[in-house]
């Protein structure tokens, strides 16, 4: 199935730069881009190579289980092993992401670095530095200051994640220096921005405040340098998405990547994944409007829990048989990069951070952005229900804006919810055993609490996975690979907060 994803996943990318116009024909060979004429014709595929990629096969469905948004159906099977915390090593989104966004966009800033026109190079160096924050922040360690030399270097050394982050740093300020006044790109050629280089200086800043956060809980986080920095930088405030104008539904390759796995008799969505109780129940228990968008119905399935022959809520129907609710795609759904709410979510925790009254603001500049994104103009939620800013000490703060990122990331930003879960460690996890007394789970189920899998409950000794295992590609092909890891419970190195 693995190769099967890829194969689709790199006939999409082809589509879309060969479906749009002449000058997308740029099916092209990565060990030969010196036969690309113009390097604006590379950006559409590198943007859509790397925002593909967040929600496709390994990113999109293994986050969403792992954040609990979703469980496996128990009619079906394609996802048991995400819902055991199997191993799992997530080869298909590594390979696609270095063979195709990251050679292009190096290939740009190659050929663009000394113009006087630094729009291109600009663009290409701060979606690379995003890919590999992306890299690292989900494998941990990997190849990096030797990586995509291709023959020059068949085995490159891997880099530890702290100095991969040093040079992300050092590279994301390098970035910000230049002056783009005067420079320009071609709004044809963006999906992203149509050409406007000021939003792409705002997603660089915001970039940067994304790089500085993620080190919260190391010994390398200075909040006070932080919150200079949001408060003298121009930030964010358009997400920086692929639109859902660009799909075409009823074409093959060139879907949203979650539509892919529905649409022309796939039904992944209809056979294989339900909704889990943990997310479902919170949003079904706190009233919150985004329900009906994110699923049909209102039941949700403990996780991992497929095997159950029992009837846990007392009505005479087994839990195999009763009727769950579905995930609801549409078909011209925004592919993000970066969220208007996630920055939003970012500042608010540096001002919570920082005891200032700020993060009220932000926080709820953060909700009201994830609810406009699902086409909500009824703020109740914020202004008087269950999501409206309670303040209390630091650590309740950054807990209410953990977790209304939680809620507005499903659908759009799964590894992102991931990657996020494990640094705040909310939602928090209950020791609940759901399988010890499925009645007495049910009746007092923990809302608001991820839960550990039933079935994967031993195989990380109750903790939930923290990382993927490193890809085959690497291990197998370089010299230089460490051992594997030995499950999906290895914490990278930023992961460093007390929790499971």
């Amino acid at each position: 199935m693995k190769r099967k994803s890829l194969i689709i996943l790199s006939a999409i990318v082809l589509l879309f730069t060969c479906g749009c116009g002449d000058y997308l024909d740029i099916n092209h060979d990565p060990n030969a881009l010196s036969e690309v004429p113009n390097v604006s014709v590379l950006l559409p595929a590198a943007e859509m190579g790397v925002a593909y990629n967040l929600m496709s096969w390994d990113f999109g469905f293994s986050g969403g289980f792992w954040v609990e948004y979703w469980t496996q159906a128990y009619t079906a099977s394609q996802f048991k092993s995400l819902c055991e915390y199997l191993p799992q090593d997530f080869d298909v989104t590594y390979q696609s992401l270095m063979s195709q966004p990251l050679p292009d966009l190096k290939y740009i800033k190659e050929n663009t670095k000394d113009d006087e026109n630094k729009g291109y190079y600009f663009v290409a160096e701060a979606l690379s530095i995003f890919t590999w924050q992306i890299i690292t922040d989900v494998w941990g360690d990997m190849p990096y200051s030797e990586a995509l030399l291709g023959a020059e270097n068949l085995n490159p050394k891997q880099d530890k994640g702290e100095d991969i982050y040093a040079d992300l740093m050092k590279r994301i300020d390098d970035l910000l220096k230049i002056d783009l006044s005067g420079s320009s790109i071609d709004g044809t050629y963006d999906y992203i921005y149509k050409g406007d280089l000021t939003a792409w200086y705002k997603f660089a800043n915001a970039l940067k405040l994304k790089l500085m956060l993620r080190l919260s809980e190391t010994p390398q986080y200075n909040n006070a340098q932080t919150l200079n920095f949001i408060q003298n930088a121009s930030l964010l405030t358009a997400s920086a998405k692929i639109p859902g104008t660009v799909w075409n539904d009823a074409q093959e390759g060139k879907r949203h990547p979650m539509r892919e796995f529905q649409a022309g008799g796939a039904n992944y969505f209809t056979t294989n994944v339900i909704a889990c109780k943990t997310f479902i129940d919170y949003l079904s228990a706190n009233d919150d409007p985004r329900l009906g968008k994110l699923f049909s119905g209102t039941r949700g399935a403990f996780f991992g829990d497929f095997d159950s022959k029992d009837d846990s809520d007392g009505n005479g129907t087994t839990d195999a048989k009763e009727s769950y609710a579905t995930v609801v795609f549409g078909s011209a759904m925004d592919l993000m990069l970066m969220s208007d709410w996630e920055v939003n979510f970012y500042i608010a925790e540096v001002y919570a951070r920082a005891g200032l009254s700020e993060a009220k603001d932000f926080y709820e500049a953060g909700v009201k952005a994830s609810l406009n994104q699902q086409g909500i103009s009824d703020y109740s939620i914020v202004e008087t229900g269950y999501a409206k800013w309670t303040g209390g000490n630091t650590e309740a703060q950054i807990k209410q804006i953990a977790m209304q990122k939680w809620v507005a990331n499903c659908n759009y930003q799964h590894i992102e919810s991931f990657l996020e879960r494990n640094r705040t460690k909310y939602p928090s996890v209950s020791n609940i055993d759901i399988a010890a007394d499925r009645q007495e789970a049910w009746s007092n189920f923990p809302v608001g609490d991820l839960t550990v899998s039933v079935k994967g409950r031993a195989l990380l000794n109750g903790n939930l996975p923290a990382s993927p295992q490193y890809p085959q590609s690497y291990i197998f092909r370089n010299n230089n690979a460490p051992a594997q890891k030995p499950n999906v419970g290895e914490k990278v190195w930023w992961n460093q907060k007390q929790g499971k």
